[in-house]
Parts: structure tokens; C-alpha cells; sequence
């Protein structure tokens, strides 16, 4: 599988920046990978493609205002998404303790349910340890992108 849709929630910036950063890898390596900054039903449903969630967490464990939809839309209208294969990366603060990583839990949740395929483990970026998200997210996303085949 070579084409990957990142669908980013964010709210300061640093879920678009990471996304951003991971598509810029993983087009160098053949994949086609595009962002979706206000991510749609459309986007996961895309044929022939893995998802690929790059969220941050705000709130209490709560999705940014920007994906929000997305997971309203799965959790409502409940799209043919069986065996579609996806990822989940997770911007947190642990210091959050229950909340830690909520918004990619809930997204991972939701797209579990619809019987969606998660590929690996996700990959949950802690505020208080990491400066560079997006430099741990590339190396990564470059090892979960080859679990696709």
C-alpha cells in the first residue's frame, strides 16, 4: 500500500508540523502520502489507502476542534471502513495523567469499532520528555508505513 492520508488534529501547530514532517519522509520513500488538516469522512474512506492519525490532545483528553468531526462523522454515520488499514500518533502531556493522549485513544477507539485495522503500536509523544515531535514521529511513522505491504 503506498498511499497514506494523515489526518492531523492541532491546535497550536506542533500535530501540523509533525504530520507535515512525516509526509515530507514518507513521500522521499515512494509513499503518497498527503495531509488533511481538517480531516472528512472522505478522507478516511479513501480507497487503496492506509490512515494515519497525527493528533494532538487539548482539553481533558479531548480532540482538537479541527478532527472533532471527523470522529463525530465515524462514531455517527459509521462508514464501511472494514480492514482499512491505520495508525495513530498521539501529541500529550503526561503530566495530564488520565488525559495523557486521550484525543488518539478516542480516534483509535472509534476506528477499532468500525472494524478498521490498526498497524502496530501507535506512537504517544510526551510534551515533558520530547523537544522535537517531529523527528521521533518520522522514525516512526518510516518503520509503521512498512507494515503496510
Amino acid at each position: 500500500m503506498k498511499k497514506i492520508v494523515i489526518c492531523v488534529g492541532t491546535v497550536y501547530g506542533a500535530a501540523l508540523e509533525t504530520a507535515e514532517a512525516v509526509q515530507k519522509a514518507l513521500n522521499e520513500e515512494g509513499y503518497a502520502a498527503r495531509v488533511a488538516q481538517n480531516p472528512t469522512l472522505e478522507d478516511i474512506t479513501e480507497a487503496d489507502s492506509a490512515a494515519l492519525i497525527c493528533t494532538s490532545t487539548t482539553g481533558s483528553g479531548d480532540l482538537p476542534d479541527n478532527i472533532a468531526p471527523l470522529y463525530t462523522a465515524l462514531t455517527t454515520q459509521f462508514p464501511n471502513i472494514v480492514g482499512k488499514p491505520f495508525g495513530v500518533i498521539t501529541l500529550g502531556d503526561s503530566s495530564y495523567f488520565d488525559s495523557y493522549c486521550g484525543a488518539g485513544e478516542l480516534m483509535e477507539h472509534a476506528m477499532t469499532e468500525l472494524a478498521a485495522v490498526k498497524v502496530g503500536d501507535g506512537l504517544k509523544i510526551d510534551a515533558m520528555e520530547t523537544a522535537d515531535p517531529a523527528a521521533e514521529a518520522v522514525a516512526w511513522a518510516q518503520t509503521w508505513a512498512q507494515q503496510l505491504a
